[in-house]
């Protein structure tokens, strides 16, 4: 399904935890009647607290806050700040509770893993942020890059709807009844500024390719440059094929991926596909300042996304994900400044005959990754499809 653009927008992009949390602490001490939180992770560290104190005190003035977790990304949610949030009146739902461990299942895979909020449905947040210190990383802190969007405008009526169906949704499987309002409010759509936007999500019904679609149609029509950030990246043939057609025909083609490892599986999987890409006139930086964690990209002027949404089989086939989707120069000039110096102070890029010199025990240990990696996809019924996006 094509995005639809709504114009009359006003967007604000916020890098990282330290402009993201603030600006939500004070948009849910500000709220009157109702918050939506949806994210893959709630940690128990500072930052966690100090959101989970801000949903407690609007419960307690008598503001309805509505809280989903996800099951397996927030697995220790349950027993940390979960109980504590309930006892003040705050309504904490967890989408699929954790699954065995160890246990390989399709069903573990399917995760809620947008970041979404909504406040008196006035104000939205949009993003790749999980409820987590920049500063919880191992095995040396460093903050993470990543983005969100603060939204107002009449982008906010298909945003109440995605949230609320996700609410009804997990209500009802975790207790088989319907939570209805009262006393229903009006969604805050009018417009507010002069961007344009569009909520692109991915679920397994309507919307399993739009994410990928949105990105296909963007980088087929891109005439001078792309430039993605993305935090886990392995995409399938479609998507390959349509980055080294851009590339061949003129478009500087640049991908930050992330540089260091967090998970070594993936990590080596992804790289079997740089030589591929770098050949054919990709250019790759690997990020190594920090951990990336952005899901973001900017295609010539006026063209750019942000949202939670990795370029791999698993959000792209798997996880419920929502990315937010913008035709306005300014907002994409300013995620393209912030991207560039990304770039320039923080990344490394990998040279085609460097990487083409590799020893053949490396190459072969990222091949083996890769297809331990497909093989995993396909046992779980989605062997097929990884290589159409």
């Amino acid at each position: 399904m094509p995005p639809k653009f709504l114009p009359g927008n006003r967007l604000e992009l916020l890098e990282n935890g330290d402009a993201f949390f603030p600006a939500l602490i004070a948009a849910v001490d500000a709220a009157q009647h109702e918050v939506h939180l949806q994210t893959y992770i709630f940690e128990d560290d500072a930052t966690g607290r100090s959101v989970a104190a801000a949903l407690a005190r609007a419960a307690r003035r008598g503001v309805s806050v509505c809280v989903v977790a996800d099951g397996f990304g927030a697995r220790q949610f349950s027993r940390t700040l979960m109980p504590a949030l309930a006892a003040d009146g705050v309504r904490v739902l967890l989408f699929r509770e954790e699954i065995a461990r160890f246990r390989m299942s399709r069903q573990r895979l399917r995760r809620q893993h947008r970041k979404l909020a909504l406040v008196d449905r006035r104000i939205a947040f949009v993003g790749g942020i999980n409820i987590i210190d920049d500063y919880n990383t191992s095995p040396q802190p460093s903050p993470r890059f990543d983005y969100a969007v603060r939204i107002e405008g009449p982008l906010l009526a298909p945003l109440y709807t995605t949230v609320n169906r996700l609410w009804q949704i997990v209500l009802w499987a975790n207790f088989k009844r319907r939570y209805r309002r009262v006393d229903p409010l009006p969604v805050q759509d009018a417009v507010t500024g002069d961007q344009a936007a569009a909520l692109v999500i991915r679920d397994n019904l309507r919307h399993r390719l739009d994410i990928v679609d949105t990105y296909l149609e963007a980088i087929g029509s891109a005439r001078k440059k792309i430039l993605i950030a993305n935090a886990y990246f392995l995409p399938g043939l479609r998507f390959r094929h349509a980055l080294l057609d851009a590339a061949r025909r003129g478009v500087d083609v640049v991908i930050l991926l992330q540089g260091r490892v967090e998970y070594r599986l993936f990590h080596y999987a992804a790289q079997a596909l740089y030589g591929s890409l770098l050949k054919g006139g990709v250019r790759i930086f690997e990020y190594r300042r920090s951990f990336l964690h952005a899901k973001a990209a900017v295609v010539d002027e006026d063209w750019a996304t942000v949202g939670s949404s990795n370029i791999d089989p698993f959000s792209l086939l798997m996880a419920r994900e929502a990315n937010i989707v913008v035709r306005d120069a300014r907002f994409s000039g300013e995620l393209r400044k912030s991207l560039e110096a990304a770039l320039s102070e923080g990344s490394v890029e990998l040279l085609p005959h460097r990487w083409q010199r590799m020893p053949l025990w490396s190459r072969l240990l990222r091949w083996t990754c890769y297809q331990l990696v497909r093989l995993a996809v396909g046992v779980l019924g989605y062997g097929g499809e990884p290589e159409r996006h």
